[in-house]
């Protein structure tokens, strides 16, 4: 008997975190990357990461699928949260916005899936992670896949395809406020409108 996979839509939150995870997944799943991540700042550097997730893809025959890049609405969602410490409440209210983006997109185009790679981050906390996704699952009326790709030699796993690949590795984490960059700037990102929109500046590095 012929097996169907079912469809699984995977936020990959780069190239070098998507580079292992959908042929772990691509054994029981039909898996789509979804590049979607509005926090990665500046632009140049958003280019970079979503020419190594292209590059990934090619690699393993896989469609990418590219979400809105509209960083002025992120900002926007962690208004507030500025001087949050990496992993604080500014970090969860980002896994938040990107999975329940994910999780809508999942559920109108008829996936019967969706996952991330946010867990393989040495940083990221699955027990953080987790929740959300099922959250927004639950939300959507969608499944979420629950896992915690650092388990089982994720990790290194995940190191080794990039070498192997030769992909851009990044220094951090994504926003700018990971980047360390001057605070006092990054505020006025979510001060400056035109428009009722916010206005992006150039972020210079504190």
């Amino acid at each position: 008997m012929d097996y169907k996979k079912p469809k699984l839509l995977l936020h990959a939150c780069c190239g070098v975190c998507g580079s292992w995870i959908p042929q772990k997944l691509g054994r029981d799943f039909k898996v789509a990357p979804y590049f979607f991540n509005p926090n990665i700042w500046p632009e140049e550097e958003y280019e970079r990461r979503l020419g190594a997730a292209w590059q990934v893809a090619k690699n393993l025959s896989l469609q990418l699928i590219e979400g809105e890049y509209e960083p002025q609405r992120w900002f926007e969602a962690v208004r507030g949260r500025e001087q949050d410490h990496e992993g604080g409440e500014r970090c969860e209210i980002c896994f938040g916005y990107r999975l329940r983006e994910t999780a809508k997109y999942a559920k109108e185009c008829g996936f019967e899936f969706f996952a991330t790679t946010l867990t393989i981050g040495r940083n990221k906390r699955a027990a953080v992670i987790n929740p959300i996704g099922e959250k927004w699952a639950k939300h959507f009326g969608i499944k979420f896949l629950v896992c915690d790709f650092k388990k089982d030699g994720g990790q290194e796993r995940t190191r080794e395809e990039a070498r192997r690949l030769n992909l851009y590795r990044q220094n951090y984490c994504g926003c700018a406020y990971s980047a360390n960059r001057n605070m006092d700037e990054c505020r006025e990102l979510t001060k400056s409108r035109s428009s009722g929109e916010v206005r992006l500046k150039e972020v210079s590095h504190g």
